[in-house]
């Protein structure tokens, strides 16, 4: 399990490191960035290399031995991105850390150059969320690796690693962490117990549980009914952080399907592989919550799980059923594999009704067809205020947790939904008609009639990539939050 630390000393990060790392944008590396940094094995023939070398998009590694002990690696990132990626470098960072396998040794030095202070937060973030946690494979291994990160300017000053970017960086490992975790080791109640665990010392936290038939006592039809045939009981975990005087309540509600089989409407094999990551959106919201909590927002926040797993059995929910949501809506199954929808909508609407928060924000893989819609790198969002909307944009940007706007026209989706004997069904009649936006409807459809702002993220593509959790959706939430503003809101 790789540990971090953040040194001031650059001479001393790189001093004993098995393998040195060196990531910066083209235009810098070429301009003497490398000698302005303390002298290490083999930095002389490792700046003549990358005078000849080209950045690529996913960024150009250019490596030199120093001696028998140690590797240095000089990657040359990409001076500029398209518009719709981030000015950060994110992703070429990662994939350039992913691809330096700084797993196969014990202590490794990172050492990263920005062209703007603004960038550390998600440039810490990438090099860490490359570097996973969870592992259950026998031998070869050498422990725990320690890593130095070290992030300077463009003439090789060090810039400091405040306690927010540390702490946002803990969080989507462990959400990462989560998501790769077979449900074996992770079910409803393993869950609420780590997060208890992510979240004790945390001054002005309460942590609250409603589980079983508790959840149909409180109206959550939708909850009980794709959990209720789990081995372990669904339930709706609630973390609350109550600062004195808050600037506004912020509710995030987080899909938590630990497992997804598609219940009675049952999936393929292939397709049933890597449901273990179907709680992404219970993991990021779960992380952002810690995030906030931990540095002490302005803002009071509600984390709202709904936990269940999709099982079969003599007790699973069927299509035809027709369940009655905690909105009093009654819905119609037509496909149990479309179940996260109803324990968000439950989850929502429960959390409006009951804590009535300012804004609410989901995050949830709910579709396939978000990886369609906006690729693996962004996520979908849907909201029903165009200032949400455009902050979410520029934070993902900002953050390097790249988000893309899909349509919010209610008028044009509802009818996908249509029922003869209840409110509405739960899964679309044309898969066709930008199912992305009519998932995400449904879940608003909960939630319309009070009005409150609301964004919706589905995080399927980013938060699962190359056969791992990533952590996706942590530092986007997180830095929404902090950022929102009241006109935002009212757009």
């Amino acid at each position: 399990m790789p540990k971090f630390t953040y040194p001031r000393d650059v001479a001393a990060a790189i001093r004993g490191s098995e393998h040195l790392l060196l990531l910066a944008p083209e235009a810098v590396m070429k301009k003497g960035w490398l000698k302005r940094l303390p002298d290490f094995a083999g930095r002389d023939a490792l700046n003549s290399a990358v005078a000849s070398g080209t950045a690529t998009s996913e960024g150009r590694p250019v490596t030199t031995l120093g001696d028998r002990d140690s590797t240095v690696t000089a990657v040359l990132l990409p001076d500029n991105v398209s518009r719709h990626n981030s000015p950060t470098r994110h992703e070429a960072i990662r994939a350039s850390v992913r691809r330096a396998a700084l797993m196969s040794v014990k202590k490794a030095t990172v050492i990263c150059a920005v062209d703007s202070d603004k960038h550390i937060g998600a440039v810490i973030n990438a090099i860490g969320r490359a570097l996973p946690e969870f592992q259950r494979k026998t031998g070869g291994s050498k422990g725990d690796l320690a890593v130095r990160l070290v992030v300077t300017n463009s003439t090789g000053a060090v810039r400091p690693i405040q306690k927010p970017v540390r702490e946002c960086l803990k969080a989507a490992r462990w959400a990462a962490q989560m998501v790769d975790t077979p449900t074996s080791e992770l079910h409803t109640d393993d869950f609420v117990k780590r997060a208890r665990a992510l979240c004790s010392g945390l001054s002005h936290v309460k942590l609250t549980v409603i589980k079983g038939r508790k959840l149909l006592d409180k109206g959550m039809g939708g909850l009980h009914a794709v959990g209720r045939t789990a081995l372990t009981e669904p339930r709706l975990l609630l973390l609350e952080y109550s600062p004195p005087k808050p600037q506004r309540r912020i509710a995030l509600v987080g899909k938590g399907i630990v497992y997804d089989t598609g219940g009675l409407s049952l999936k393929q094999t292939l397709s049933m592989c890597s449901m273990k990551g179907d709680m992404g959106g219970a993991a990021a919201t779960t992380g952002a919550f810690y995030v906030l909590a931990a540095t002490k927002s302005r803002n009071h926040v509600l984390c709202a799980v709904p936990l269940a797993e999709n099982a079969i059995g003599p007790g699973a929910y069927r299509p035809d059923d027709i369940l009655t949501m905690h909105s009093g809506k009654t819905v119609e199954i037509n496909n149990t594999d479309a179940e996260g929808r109803l324990v968000l909508a439950d989850a929502a609407s429960y959390v409006a009704r009951t804590f009535k928060p300012d804004v609410i924000m989901d995050a949830a893989t709910l579709t396939g067809a978000q990886l369609v819609s906006s690729g693996l790198c962004h996520s979908s969002i849907v909201t029903n205020r165009g200032g949400i909307e455009q902050r979410a944009v520029k934070v993902g940007r900002d953050c390097g947790d790249l988000a893309h706007p899909l349509l919010f026209a209610p008028e044009f989706y509802k009818n996908e939904f249509i029922s003869k004997v209840a409110d509405m069904r739960n899964s679309v009649s044309n898969r066709m008609n930008a199912q992305s936006s009519c998932a995400a409807w449904f879940v608003h459809a909960h939630i319309a009639d009070l009005d409150i702002p609301w964004l919706h993220i589905d995080l399927a593509g980013p938060s699962w990539r190359n056969g791992r959790g990533t952590g996706y959706g942590v530092a986007l939430m997180v830095n929404l939050v902090e950022s929102l503003t009241d006109t935002d809101l009212k757009k």
